[in-house]
């Protein structure tokens, strides 16, 4: 938690929320249609002149029936959103509302439990000593699965007149991967072929009500009703997660027995598993590989060669590619660290406050009172011009060296400083470290077959769209 500082003055919390059911409606607006979501906030913090005041977030009504949030926008005041002493996570990993338990066979999974509750810390637990045993399968299983992937890149330049879309390619194999990962097998020839569709549905039935599907602005009042105005219902998906559910179950076996062990019920413990290999690994990379590529591919030409060399020399030095040779590539580590910081794959982060609390920003004190909701949107914290020099640019080289190490604490992607590590009793992803591998590792296997790649980005309403236009060969090999 931030705390009082006698340096700075204690001020009230700029901003409102409008008449009531009016004032919601036009904070949507303003966020998906008339502004736009950078914008929204922009323009409000030079309203305000503050990073911390009040407004409603997405959806509203009548989804929400309370959209009303404190924002937090600096690097300072948003580390309070962790604080779980002083912050409430029940059913908040949405924000101002929840979708139907439905979509999780009934239950509330791990995520929507606060840690104060029992069965979040037995949740967490099993997530965490389960993927300790997976460790060594880690680097085999995810450079096996890559493999695959970079035979269909490849297979598509030539197919499509030297453009191909990366985004489905690296669904398909991020499926593949999660599923191998979390589950005793392999996903057959149909799962495989439709599993990413399956948890896309699933996903974005769920998420809806925070994005927007991109229409021209002729429609906007068309899409709002839609998928802003009434919660979307769970039926076009049951069938297919169904088959995922049994898919899991049927080869999960010693992940279940584990729960059972730990008295979890096998049905419960197979809802959170589908929930965590769906909404938190695949989810995750979804965003997270096309993030990564957009990034580095962008960085140019020299990036690529510095990059090359590092990743070349290290490996052929370690004897191949290991824990110990990723942690010795510093540029690597920076160049992923760096992705995660302007662009994080989760940029809202939402708590209640459990009693009233004084934050800090960086020219002023203010305080939340209990109960409110209080939301923060982590590319402008990670991005905040008084942390880091240049903040909205990609800096490959930003977190090489003892001083670049420092800037790490505000580094928030993971529901927590890149510094802290999961336990059981915090919120932070169970597989932080296993996301900052796989980030490391495509970037490996990329510049060990490749010199450099241009791409072509867009935005979608989760995460970035990338399209390779070329790849040229190493001319160096391990």
């Amino acid at each position: 938690m931030a705390s009082s500082s006698p340096e700075l003055p204690l001020k009230p919390i700029p901003g409102g929320y409008g008449f009531p059911f009016l004032g919601p409606i036009k904070d949507r607006y303003d966020y998906f249609y008339f502004q736009g979501r950078d914008e929204f906030f922009r323009s409000r913090i030079t309203k305000y002149n503050s990073t911390v005041f009040h407004a409603n977030m997405p959806p509203g009504p009548f989804i929400s029936s309370d959209s009303r949030v404190v924002v937090l926008l600096d690097a300072l005041s948003f580390p309070i959103l962790f604080d779980t002493t002083k912050v409430e996570k029940r059913n908040i990993l949405d924000g101002t509302y929840m979708p139907s338990l439905s979509f999780t066979g009934g239950i509330r999974t791990c995520a929507y439990l606060d840690p104060s509750e029992t069965e979040h810390t037995v949740l967490k637990r099993l997530f965490l000593s389960f993927l300790a045993s997976r460790h060594d399968r880690f680097i085999p299983l995810f450079r096996s699965s890559l493999s695959e992937m970079f035979v269909k890149l490849e297979d598509k330049l030539a197919d499509k007149n030297k453009i191909a879309d990366f985004n489905s390619i690296s669904d398909a194999m991020s499926f593949d991967y999660v599923f191998r990962l979390f589950s005793d097998g392999t996903p057959d020839s149909t799962l495989a072929a439709d599993g990413p569709g399956m948890f896309d549905l699933w996903l974005g039935l769920q998420l809806a009500p925070l994005a927007s599907i991109g229409l021209p602005k002729i429609f906007s009042v068309f899409e709002d009703l839609i998928i802003h105005t009434i919660p979307l219902p769970f039926f076009p998906v049951k069938s297919r997660y169904r088959k995922l559910y049994k898919a899991f179950y049927s080869s999960s076996g010693s992940f279940l027995d584990e729960a059972e062990k730990q008295g979890i019920d096998r049905e419960k413990a197979c809802h959170n598993l589908v929930f965590l290999a769906g909404f938190n690994a695949y989810g995750g990379m979804k965003v997270l590989f096309p993030t990564i590529l957009k990034w580095v591919g962008t960085g140019g030409e020299d990036l690529h060669r510095k990059l090359a060399e590092e990743v070349r020399t290290t490996v052929k030095e370690e004897g191949g590619l290991t824990f110990s040779a990723l942690e010795k590539m510093s540029l690597l580590k920076s160049v992923v660290y760096e992705a995660l910081r302007i662009e994080p794959p989760v940029p809202f982060q939402y708590g209640k406050a459990k009693e009233d609390i004084v934050i800090q920003s960086h020219d002023s004190c203010f305080k939340i009172k209990k109960g409110e909701t209080i939301f923060g949107y982590q590319p402008f914290a990670t991005k905040d011009p008084k942390i880091f020099k240049d903040s909205e640019k990609f800096v490959g080289d930003r977190f090489v060296g003892e001083e670049g190490e420092k800037l790490l604490k505000y580094v928030y992607w993971s529901n927590e400083r890149e510094t802290v590590e999961p336990t059981a009793e915090n919120k932070q992803c169970p597989g932080k470290n296993l996301v900052v591998m796989m980030g490391r590792i495509i970037v490996v296997e990329f510049f060990l077959r490749y010199d450099t790649f241009t791409v072509d980005v867009a935005d979608l309403a989760l995460g970035p769209a990338v399209k390779f236009k070329s790849l040229t060969r190493a001319t160096a090999s391990v």
